[in-house]
C-alpha cells in the first residue's frame, strides 16, 4: 500500500469526525462569545475609562457561530422551496 493511500485513509475518518462534531456543537450551543468584546458586550475607550456598548453584538456578549448560520440558511432555502 502506497504511504499517501495510508495517510489519506487516517485523514478522510478524522476530518469527519471533526466536522460532525463541530455540527453537534452548533446544534447545541447554536451561540458563541462576540470576538470584538471577548463575549462582554462593552467596548472600551483607548484610555480605558469609559466604554460603550459593542456595535457587533449590540451589547450581547454574543454572536451565531459560522455553522449555525449556515445551516440556517439551508433549512431557510428549504423551507421556501418545498412552500407553494
Amino acid at each position: 500500500m502506497d504511504p499517501y493511500a495510508t495517510l489519506a485513509s487516517l485523514l478522510c475518518p478524522l476530518l469527519t469526525l471533526i466536522t460532525f462534531g463541530y455540527l453537534i456543537t452548533c446544534a447545541i450551543w447554536p451561540f458563541g462569545p462576540c470576538r470584538r468584546c471577548h463575549g462582554t458586550g462593552k467596548h472600551r475607550a483607548p484610555y480605558g475609562k469609559a466604554f460603550r456598548l459593542c456595535y457587533r453584538c449590540d451589547g450581547t456578549g454574543r454572536r451565531i457561530r459560522i455553522g449555525r448560520h449556515v445551516w440556517n440558511e439551508i433549512r431557510r432555502e428549504h423551507r421556501n422551496g418545498t412552500h407553494r
